[in-house]
């Protein structure tokens, strides 16, 4: 099917990223006066009025916010190739740009265009950290080159400029490199565990410029090397010392346990990120997946309404950008996997949901990107979004297993590895309907206090 872009909308697009390279260069000149006016450039380029929104937002907390401010000038410090790659690739070609088109072809084509894709070039990892979610795939899973180059073209085509990478160890991918560099306009980020960031990886995430790395950690060293193995948090603190000293943008992946939600959320472990470089976090509270899935080590619905609050806080107050993928829900508008803002191809090929959803019907080295997309199991998802009217209840694995189970029988979804169907029955599943429903009355309780209404109604 054609999903060309009009003659017109490509000379838009040409002289939209032309003014916005200007403008950029211009910024750098004297950031502090020039950055609003940067920002007046990209509000009268965009097209979407949710999009003028939040660039008028960010102009007021911009004016209004020290912690705004400092957090911009850890970006202008960035190596150029960064800033005129990963940055510019990131604000102009997916968003403002890319998310228009998406919704354009959306209409057009009768499917749902995601905004980004979760693909995994290998499942090969040179850890075998303690209850890893990938840890059941197997080991010897990968995508040809030849392949993750045509579906990044795909992508493209669809408006999709923004690729995040996990595995196994994507730094362990031998075309890694290769291919960032054949696909300048897009930006890459990866999760990594981020012992294989040496000065010479190092070096290349610089010269191809549209990379960042988020560094797993469990919090300080103890906690780390205890999941991760001996030694890691000094090897992953000497990458960032390496990432920072050449003026790369990254961050950190944070998963939250039972046992360490007090650590990386503590004014000190935020202030170690802070002065490490990191840019922005990603919060995942751990999910009974994977290699040996462990209730215990599950988040308390105690611990999760304190990270509702605390996680807020810490982006108000510290220079990072900290994002808690189940608690910030109410940004996305609840669950954002089964294709509505993301999906996940694993290193089999295999197009999941989400990372966290083991199952598919569909393999993307049999289909193209837009066939997959019209996956029954999508659909599935789709009209099933949000699973709860409380965005503080988003997932459907441990908020609302009861809609997982009803969208695996009605698609016939098969899991893709060993043991993933233990979420749908038995007693990993009993003990997430516990979860789920001890959850749900706190869960109500700060919603309400939040909203002015009472308890939401739910799947």
């Amino acid at each position: 099917m054609d999903v060309t872009v009009p003659k017109l909308g490509s000379i838009k697009r040409i002289l939209a990223e032309q003014v916005l390279r200007r403008s950029l260069t211009f910024a750098e000149k004297n950031f502090e006066v020039n950055f609003p006016r940067l920002l007046t450039v990209a509000r009268l380029i965009a097209t979407q009025q949710n999009h003028k929104v939040l660039i008028d937002q960010l102009a007021d907390l911009y004016r209004s916010n020290p912690v705004v401010r400092s957090y911009l000038k850890v970006l202008q410090k960035s190596h150029p190739n960064v800033k005129n790659r990963l940055v510019y690739n990131w604000f102009v070609n997916n968003l403002l740009l890319g998310i228009p088109r998406q919704r354009a072809l959306s209409i057009k084509l009768g499917v749902n265009i995601p905004n980004l894709l979760l693909v995994d070039p290998t499942s090969a990892c040179n850890l075998a950290c303690a209850g890893c979610w990938a840890g059941k795939y197997s080991d010897r899973n990968s995508l040809a080159p030849q392949r993750l180059d045509r579906l990044f073209e795909e992508a493209k085509q669809l408006g999709i400029y923004w690729i995040v990478l996990s595995g196994g160890e994507p730094l362990a991918y031998p075309y890694l490199f290769d291919l960032l560099a054949k696909h300048q306009d897009m930006a890459f980020m990866a999760y990594t565990n981020g012992t294989l960031i040496d000065e010479k990886v190092a070096d290349r995430i610089i010269e191809v410029g549209n990379f960042t790395p988020a560094i797993s950690l469990e919090g300080f060293a103890e906690r780390t090397d205890a999941r991760r193995g001996a030694g890691t948090f000094t090897r992953v603190t000497r990458a960032m010392d390496l990432l920072r000293e050449r003026g790369a943008i990254f961050g950190v992946s944070l998963t939250a346990t039972r046992h360490n939600v007090a650590e990386i959320t503590s004014d000190e472990f935020v202030e170690f990120l802070v002065a490490q470089g990191a840019v922005y976090g990603w919060i995942f509270h751990y999910i009974p997946i994977g290699r040996n899935p462990d209730v215990d080590l599950m988040v308390t619905p105690a611990q999760r309404a304190y990270l509702a609050e605390r996680i807020p806080y810490l982006r108000a107050h510290r220079p990072i950008m900290l994002c808690d993928f189940w608690n910030d829900g109410q940004y996305t508008e609840g669950c954002i996997a089964g294709g509505r803002r993301y999906l996940h191809i694993n290193a089999a090929g295999e197009v999941e949901p989400c990372a966290f959803v083991h199952f598919a019907v569909d393999n993307i080295n049999r289909k193209t990107l837009l066939e997959v997309l019209r996956s029954p199991l999508f659909a599935a998802f789709q009209k099933r979004q949000p699973f709860n009217q409380n965005h503080l209840r988003p997932c459907p694995v441990i908020d609302n297993p009861a809609a997982l189970r009803e969208i695996i029988r009605e698609t016939g979804a098969r899991p893709t590895h060993e043991g993933a169907e233990t979420v749908l029955e038995g007693f990993l599943a009993t003990c997430l309907d516990r979860h789920a429903e001890e959850w749900g009355r706190v869960a109500d309780g700060i919603w309400a206090g939040r909203h002015g209404y009472q308890k939401a109604e739910g799947f």
